[in-house]
Order: C-alpha cells, then sequence, then structure tokens
C-alpha cells in the first residue's frame, strides 16, 4: 500500500496515477496518526479495492510525514562510499540527526543559499518508516517494528560538514532548512520483502552520477533498527535515513556541487523517484 500526504494536509492512499483521501475510507486523521494508531491497513485495503480514485498531481505532494518524532541518519552505511570518501568502514553506526524544518517536498524546490553553503552535494538514500516504537529491539523482530519505507536526498553542505577549519559540522551541514525532500509516499513493509536488494539511483540534470544497491549497506536495516534501539528508544513515525552508495559529488574529480538550476532525481526501486531542482535564494 502505498501512503502520501497532500500539501493542504489530506492523507492519501495511492494507486498507480490516482489517490483517494484516506477520510473516504474512514480514517480522519494524519499519517503520523495512522502510524501511531495500529490501523487495520488490510481493512484500508479492501475499501481501496472499490474506492474512486482522482488523478494524482505529484506537484501537490508533501513529504508524507510533516512532523516526525525523530529523524535519524546513517552516515557511511556504504561499502563503496567510505572507500571513495578515504574513510574507514566503519564498525558502528555513524549516527547523526536532521530537525523537521530540513524536510522538503518529493517535487519541491530546494533552496541555495550562497551566504550559507556553495558545496551542496546530493546523496539517494532508503528510508525507514518505523511502526511500532521500542527499546532494545532484537534482531530477529527489528523488520517488525517497520512500518514502511520512502526515498530520501540527504542533500548535504559539504562546505560545513566537512570544514576543517572547525572540525567538521555534521550537524549544521546536514540542517540547511529544505534540504531533505523525502517521499513521494510511503510504501507499507509488506510491499519490500527484501530491503537489502533495492537499486538506487541519483541523476543530476539527466546524468546518472550514483547507481548502486541496498546490498552493499555495511549494516543492513534491520540491524540499523536493532543497533539505534539500544542507544535511544524508537518510536512510531521515526524517519531513519539508512546511508548513500558511492558517487556523491565532494568525492569526484573534480568535485560535482549543486548549483541554481539543477534538477536531482533520486530513485529507489520498488518506492519511487523525488525530482527537485535547485533554486538560488535572494
Amino acid at each position: 500500500m502505498k501512503l502520501a500526504t497532500l500539501k493542504n494536509g489530506t492523507a492519501i492512499a495511492v494507486q498507480n496515477d490516482h489517490f483517494v483521501p484516506l477520510a473516504k475510507l474512514g480514517f480522519e486523521d494524519s499519517l503520523l496518526d495512522l502510524i501511531s494508531g495500529n490501523v487495520n491497513l488490510e481493512a484500508l485495503k479492501v475499501q481501496l479495492a472499490s474506492a474512486t480514485l482522482e488523478p494524482l498531481d505529484l506537484t501537490q505532494l508533501a513529504t508524507p510525514i510533516m512532523h516526525p518524532p525523530k529523524i535519524i541518519c546513517v552516515g557511511l552505511n556504504y561499502r563503496r562510499h567510505a572507500l571513495e570518501s578515504g574513510m574507514a568502514v566503519p564498525t558502528q553506526p555513524v549516527v547523526f540527526t536532521r530537525f523537521s524544518t530540513t524536510l522538503n517536498a518529493p517535487y519541491g524546490d530546494v533552496p541555495h543559499d550562497s551566504s550559507i553553503t556553495t558545496e551542496l552535494d546530493y546523496e539517494v538514500e532508503l528510508a525507514i518508516i518505523i511502526g511500532k516504537g521500542g527499546k532494545r529491539i532484537g534482531l530477529d523482530s527489528a523488520l517488525e517494528h517497520i512500518f514502511g519505507y520512502t526515498v530520501c536526498n540527504d542533500i548535504s553542505a559539504r562546505d560545513i560538514q566537512l570544514s576543517k577549519e572547525v572540525g567538521g559540522q555534521w550537524t549544521r551541514g546536514k540542517n540547511v532548512d529544505g534540504t531533505c525532500p523525502i517521499g513521494p509516499w510511503i510504501v507499507t513493509r509488506d510491499e519490500i520483502p527484501d530491503p537489502q536488494n533495492l537499486r538506487l539511483t541519483c541523476q543530476v540534470n539527466g546524468q546518472t552520477l550514483q547507481d548502486s544497491s541496498t546490498s552493499d549497506m555495511i549494516f543492513s536495516v534491520q540491524e540499523i533498527v536493532s543497533r539505534l534501539s539500544y542507544w535511544f528508544t524508537l518510536e512510531a513515525g521515526d524517519i531513519i535515513i539508512t546511508g548513500t552508495p558511492e558517487g556523491v559529488g565532494f568525492a569526484r574529480k573534480p568535485p560535482i556541487f549543486l548549483k541554481p538550476g539543477d534538477v536531482t532525481t533520486a530513485y529507489v526501486e520498488g518506492i519511487g523517484t523525488l525530482e527537485n531542482r535547485i533554486v538560488a535564494v535572494a
């Protein structure tokens, strides 16, 4: 099942190029409320099968969860990306956080404020949506705590994140407003039987710069959920962004950084595509 949110806040179910508001299926609240409330998805699917659908305008989609409890990110989680970055393959997940003010729509414009950064970098990533929260979640049951999956472009200000002058500023470099497009929808866990076998790509202006598979992850989806839950409590609606593969801009020779007018297209197999234009901030 594909679940999304329109810019007016309406929670919807998506089928092919059409949608129906969840209110017409008997659910009046937000996707976060749905995820948190143990709603019977099978009953919603039955109603969806006979619902009257409307054509979907992708540009009217918002990020699926506008105010998640937490946005947790895992860095350097692909072997070939760690190597291209000149960094050691981590033995424990590298964890940082994003703020909800960085979230952007799947087809939204990404602001480029040259007074803050001149080195914006693209990063396609698989994102997890937690369904059932918990603490000290066992590895064997970790996937059961996942509600679904979505696509993220973890756009990063590398001149801040990797600054040698101040020793690196991951929180600042990863939290420029509007630099985290997520969507276009959440695909429920039952439709992604193997999250470790998904192709993911990122294009800039039609040129493919990242093309890899989640099979290259250092820490698998279930390992990430389990390990994070030992360090802090996971809550329903938490977004976990699981890392990016090789091909990022700062590691290229010469480097490729995003500039106003560029269009990024991030894709994860079985889920969907984000398309975002980089727009100068006056």
